[in-house]
């Protein structure tokens, strides 16, 4: 069908007969939004959005057809009237539902839908709210299904969602069996698989033989009552699904054959996930097929903020940077939309675990109000009808920051808490996915909300509250939904957009830059407002570096086996506009130098370094993977870059799904002052470097440093070296450094690195592979930077 688009005024059309034919039409793609249709007629832009809840938005087509038929709504964002042929057949205000429309095509139909302005319909639902969020430009958005995506305006543009936002079907009606309803539950029974399918079928009297084929094996189903059929297949030393970090993200396809209909069941996983809260019931750490895993990760937002696509295609290329980040678990949080089926279906196969929220964040919503509530059930028995079968679906969540708010506000407990979160969503979420862990809120847990050391936290310690790196322990966090958010400076072939957008809580008198600047001066000793006047390439460079750097300190702390902490997830994946943004992706999918970071400290089998003050360094080594791992231990302390006051190397095998931690003092065997805690003359050491390779190939598996003097020390020379490489992979430089080089950066015109923010060692070459970013091809010429507080050193190739 071919859809346009004309805008009016509230309410100055009542109804499609009355459009007049002078109506400036325009050219709208369905499933799409308004935005996206005005941004093609260059009417719209991201960088300045014009509101579009002030107006109504009448969209409309002509199409072909006879008899009985549904029209299926998949997503009307969001207070919509719909006609068919002049008669209204359709009323809702909630973006998030699905509507099946039974109706009688007349040969040449005429489809109209109106978008009513949502400004206009606030101000007409006026009704008080228990309190108010200054987060959101307008609490009234409680009353109404929508969401807050174009609302939080200190941290995303003001892009509107209005529209046919997902899917319209003309479905066929008259046929011998059409399916209704589908519910798949994939069970572990210790190693065994249980696959149990029900389906509601409109069969018209007619009940065919149907059979479920899985794995090789076909199964009988059972027409159990009138329309409904019912079936399970016992699959013994079933392949388990994995979250990728820890094996194989196994998954069969299954189908439903009923007569001559085939019914796709899609691939599905066998898994089992649960919640250890410890000994004090005060923790959160997930089991995954019984084996604890740390959960790590970011939150997610949307592929596309003026489409709000969420088709394979759209969604891949984000999925897999955080695959490839080695991430294993993705937050959509309760600001943002539920998420479509190619989603899950992606995480599915990349395993990526989901915890999804329930769409809602920040506000007091009505749930007494009964005609808000029954929109609110139907909302998530739909959302979860539809994503129930899939395995890397782990935690159901039932909003973000709602008793947070309320209790930030100084508010008493009875305001926090909610039947919608207590009652309503846990009870149909238990119903449709009792393998699944359900959360009332996020954060939650603690005697205050919002309290880090029980539950599950939104951890802005270090970061917006500009706490020390010492808080990343002294806090105990349990498992943090959100954190480490900074302005992270883009990469550096991302080209320039304009104006910097810098995030900023919506109503506050400081942004996240300066939040950045606050840990340039604590971390690396430096002026930031100085650095960048006199000196804002070098400030640039520091900018992308800090927030590399604070991410893998922290995460170095959460994932020693000693610590608290058995789950992060870094607010967020990816910018939704251009600039320094929360995201560790730009939105044009170029990695920065924080996702670098993230990559090496998420590592399934790691090396990492904590200062433990007058006990010398913990030396933590983790192998989630499902094989034992052979492998070469090298202490390197090094003073002037190349000068080493201390080597020592051993072999050891870290067992499946292991982690220990040993003392840099075992590893050395004597004393040796390694982070200058007793002080006793001069600094021994600039810095000490942990390597583990593999024993068989020498590949290396991870790496850390520690700087006990910080990294303005490091004022040597590197002795920097680079040579463009090319070969039936593409172009490579290939990076020598005779003493030790700090924080690789690689600035490329129209290319990005492959790695970056890594330290060579004395002698040490490595091979970075140089990706097209997306502009005229042609030889590589750029430059190799080491970086460190005082200067940057480097050497050009071509």
């Amino acid at each position: 069908m071919e859809w346009q688009l004309a805008c009016t005024a509230p309410g100055a059309v009542a109804r499609p007969g009355d459009l007049l034919p002078a109506l400036d039409w325009i050219a709208a793609p369905v499933p799409g939004t308004a935005a996206q249709a005005l941004r093609d007629v260059g009417r719209w832009t991201l960088e300045r959005p014009l509101p579009l809840h002030d107006q109504d938005i009448w969209y409309r087509t002509r199409f072909g057809g006879n008899g009985p038929r549904v029209l299926r709504f998949c997503g009307l964002a969001t207070v919509a009237e719909v006609w068919l042929n002049g008669r209204s057949i359709l009323v809702s205000d909630n973006m998030f539902l699905t509507h099946d429309v039974e109706v009688e095509l007349a040969g040449e139909n005429e489809l109209a839908i109106v978008f009513r302005s949502l400004d206009a319909e606030l101000a007409r639902r006026k009704k008080r709210a228990r309190w108010r969020t200054a987060l959101v430009a307008d609490n009234g958005l409680r009353q109404v299904r929508t969401t807050l995506l174009g609302h939080m305006t200190g941290w995303q543009p003001a892009a509107h969602a209005v529209g046919p936002w997902r899917e319209i079907e003309v479905l066929e009606k008259a046929r011998p069996l059409r399916v209704e309803s589908v519910e798949v539950r994939a069970t572990l029974d210790g190693n065994d698989g249980l696959l149990a399918v029900t389906l509601d079928v409109d069969c018209a009297g007619v009940r065919p033989a149907a059979r479920l084929e899985i794995a090789g094996r076909s199964v009988p189903l059972a027409w159990s009552v009138e329309g409904r059929l019912e079936g399970a297949a016992h699959l013994p030393g079933v392949e388990k699904w994995w979250p990728h970090t820890h094996g194989t993200p196994f998954l069969y396809p299954a189908r439903v054959i009923a007569g001559d209909v085939e019914v796709d069941l899609g691939r599905v996983g066998f898994r089992s996930i649960e919640v250890d809260r410890g000994p004090d019931e005060r923790g959160f750490m997930l089991k995954v097929n019984g084996q604890a895993l740390f959960a790590r990760g970011a939150c997610w937002s949307t592929a596309d903020l003026v489409t709000l696509r969420g088709d394979r295609d759209t969604l891949a290329p984000w999925l897999r940077r955080a695959r490839d980040a080695n991430m294993n678990m993705i937050r959509v949080g309760g600001t943002m939309l539920y998420e479509s089926d190619d989603f899950f279906a992606l995480c599915d196969e990349l395993g990526l675990l989901v915890w999804h929220d329930f769409m809602f964040a920040n506000m007091d919503y009505p749930i007494a109000d009964p005609t808000f509530r029954a929109s609110v059930e139907r909302e998530a028995d739909q959302f979860l009808a539809r994503v129930q079968s899939h395995p890397s679906l782990a935690v159901l969540c039932g909003g973000s920051e709602i008793a947070q708010q309320a209790a930030m506000l100084g508010l008493p407990p009875t305001l926090w808490r909610s039947a919608l979160f207590d009652e309503i969503l846990p009870g149909i979420a238990k119903a449709r996915c009792p393998q699944v862990v359900f959360v009332a809120q996020s954060p939650s847990g603690g005697d205050l909300p919002f309290q880090v050391d029980a539950g599950v936290s939104h951890y802005y310690g270090v970061g917006a509250y500009r706490r020390p790196l010492e808080d990343a322990r002294r806090a105990g966090v349990r498992f943090a939904t959100e954190c480490l958010a900074f302005a992270n400076a883009p990469a550096a072939a991302t080209p320039a957009r304009g104006p910097d957008r810098v995030p900023r809580d919506r109503g506050a008198d400081w942004d996240f830059s300066s939040v950045r600047d606050h840990y340039l001066t604590l971390i690396y000793g430096v002026d930031a407002a100085d650095l960048q006047a006199e000196d804002p390439a070098h400030y640039l460079r520091l900018s992308r570096a800090v927030s590399a750097d604070l991410m893998e300190a922290v995460i170095a702390e959460w994932r020693r086996p000693a610590s608290s902490c058995a789950g992060a997830l870094v607010w967020m994946l990816k910018d939704l506009s251009a600039g320094p943004g929360w995201g560790v992706v730009d939105p044009a999918g170029m990695p920065k130098l924080a996702w670098h970071g993230l990559r090496r400290a998420f590592r399934p089998v790691q090396v990492a370094l904590t200062d433990e003050g007058l006990n010398g360094l913990g030396v933590h080594l983790v192998n989630e993977t499902a094989a034992p791992v052979s492998a070469s231990l090298s202490l390197l302390c090094l003073q002037a870059g190349d000068v080493v006051v201390m080597l020592r190397e051993c072999e050891l095998v870290l067992p499946p799904r292991s982690a220990r931690t040993m003392t840099s003092a075992e590893l050395i065997g004597s004393f040796f002052d390694i982070t200058y805690a007793y002080r006793f003359g001069p600094p021994p050491l600039e810095v000490a470097v942990v390597t583990l390779e593999d024993s068989g190939s020498g590949e290396r598996l991870g790496e850390a440093a520690h700087f006990p003097l910080g990294r303005a020390a490091i004022a040597h020379d590197p002795g920097l070296s680079a040579e463009l490489e090319r070969d039936g992979e593409g172009w490579w430089v290939a990076i020598r450094a005779t003493r030790f080089a700090p924080c690789i950066q690689i600035e490329v015109p129209h290319h990005h690195a492959e790695d970056e923010g890594f330290h060579l060692l004395p002698g040490e070459q490595r091979r970075v592979r140089l990706l097209s970013a997306g502009a005229a091809g042609g030889r590589p010429a750029g430059e190799v930077l080491s970086v460190t507080p005082a200067r940057a050193k480097a050497c050009r190739f071509a």
